[in-house]
């Protein structure tokens, strides 16, 4: 007689067969599982392989040999477009495999010794600088240039890249219709960074203290040499600050770029300058209330020291009498280029008595400018010439009534000799009026970084206690 079984049991038993049933159909099979993971996709090639990953399946999960192994899934994707009547999609073709020859050029190099060496004919070299577009600009070279050459797996010349600097490069590529070339320029990331400076010696010193290089030193002289005579007139505990750019190329600095902002106090006195691009796509240097930076003329022609000052009563050092100085005196070795102070017209040019080779500027109704002493006139000078400011129009010597080689330099206004080093040059044109309100809210926007610049600076020297 079979003994009763508790109800409780029995309910128990058919709760958990209910269970073990679900987990049965709702998980796949161990052959399920190995097949759904037993390929891999090479995403760089493009291509399904039959590769089982390690990770996917357990050391005792096989796929018996008479069941099928993944589908391509190629294949899938091009029977899925065909159901839906697209066409399917043209395969990526693999970019050929180049190998690159690269040669840094060298003092004597040619176009083609280069292509010798890298196993080219003079053939193959006439037919790529004959190519289109730009690629006649491979005959020019210049030494410390790197230049490579790509060939292909049939050893086939497929193209040039001929670096000119680090944002430069020509590019020559093979077509089906032979060779074109194309210059290739980078565009820099510009950085804006601050520098500031006080004078102790020379602004050259003080510049280099500040992290300036030579480049940025001369670009800051010039922005302020229309109004200071940076032999003269800078002073011990002069200061300065600029904004300038720092250039970056892969996030590496490589360069510097142009000062964008700049104060110079010289003797007490504050200049500042803001470069300024105008709606016709000029730039310049202006002040904060749109006057330009730049004068009519330059302080001075030359950069040298001076040697007699204009004076008046000065002694003649030849005549020994009281003669008047009516210029000044520029001492430089023989051949250093003379620069046009003005933009004008050659009013004389040619041998001018005690003053040896001369030439003078006529700049507008009532302003000329004289240089003497010259060995020997710029080219093209002559009466009538129109010249530009800071063009050479001669070169220092020691010709006429002298004892030795110097620039005499005169400014005249209405005939009348005024000393050039301190007296009022005319400003070229200001910001038009027209663009004035831009102008304006350009100048609020640098001031504003140069303010927060110039904080930066100070918090960070007090921390650092410089």
């Amino acid at each position: 007689m079979l003994k009763t079984i508790p109800k409780t049991h029995i309910t128990l038993a058919a709760a958990a067969t209910v269970i073990f049933s679900a987990a049965a159909l709702m998980s796949p099979s161990a052959d399920v599982e190995a097949k759904r993971m037993s390929y891999a996709v090479d995403l760089e090639q493009g291509l399904v392989t039959d590769e089982k990953p390690a990770f996917t399946t357990s050391p005792t999960t096989t796929t018996p040999a008479h069941e099928e192994t993944a589908p391509n899934l190629a294949s899938i994707a091009s029977s899925e477009v065909a159901a839906s009547g697209e066409a399917a999609p043209e395969p990526v073709k693999a970019e050929p495999s180049l190998e690159w020859q690269n040669f840094t050029i060298k003092a004597g190099d040619t176009l083609s010794t280069l292509f010798r060496k890298a196993g080219f004919n003079d053939g193959l070299m006439l037919s790529v600088i004959h190519g289109e577009g730009e690629a006649t600009k491979l005959q020019r070279l210049y030494a410390g240039e790197d230049i490579r050459f790509a060939v292909d797996t049939d050893g086939q010349l497929a193209g040039i890249e001929l670096q000119r600097s680090l944002l430069e490069t020509l590019k020559i590529t093979k077509t089906d219709d032979g060779f074109k070339g194309e210059t290739v320029v980078r565009e820099p990331e510009a950085r804006p960074a601050f520098a500031t400076g006080e004078i102790d010696g020379s602004l050259y010193l003080a510049a280099r203290d500040a992290g300036l290089d030579d480049r940025l030193t001369m670009e800051l002289a010039g922005i302020f040499g229309w109004d200071i005579d940076f032999v003269y007139d800078v002073r011990k505990g002069d200061r300065f600050e600029l904004v300038y750019e720092e250039l970056y190329l892969d996030g590496e600095k490589f360069d510097t770029g142009r000062i964008l902002s700049a104060r110079f106090v010289n003797r007490g006195e504050e200049n500042v300058a803001l470069l300024y691009t105008d709606s016709s796509g000029d730039t310049d240097y202006y002040s904060p209330d749109g006057k330009s930076m730049r004068k009519a003329f330059l302080r001075v022609p030359i950069n040298a020291r001076v040697s007699s000052p204009f004076n008046l009563q000065r002694r003649h050092p030849v005549l020994d009498v009281v003669r008047p100085h009516e210029g000044t005196d520029y001492a430089a070795p023989p051949g250093t280029p003379i620069k046009a102070a003005g933009s004008g017209r050659v009013k004389f040019a040619g041998w001018k008595g005690g003053y040896g080779r001369t030439v003078v500027l006529q700049h507008g109704d009532n302003i000329t400018t004289l240089y003497a002493h010259m060995s020997r006139l710029g080219k093209g000078m002559k009466n009538g010439k129109r010249v530009k400011q800071g063009e050479t129009i001669g070169y220092v010597g020691s010709s006429g009534m002298v004892t030795g080689p110097h620039l005499h330099y005169e400014f005249r206004v209405n005939g009348s000799p005024r000393n050039s080093r301190t007296v009022k040059l005319p400003d070229a044109k200001p910001v038009p009026a027209a663009e004035m309100a831009r102008f304006r809210k350009h100048t609020e926007q640098m001031m504003a970084q140069f303010s927060t610049f110039q904080e930066s600076s100070q918090h960070l020297a007090l921390a650092t206690g410089n």
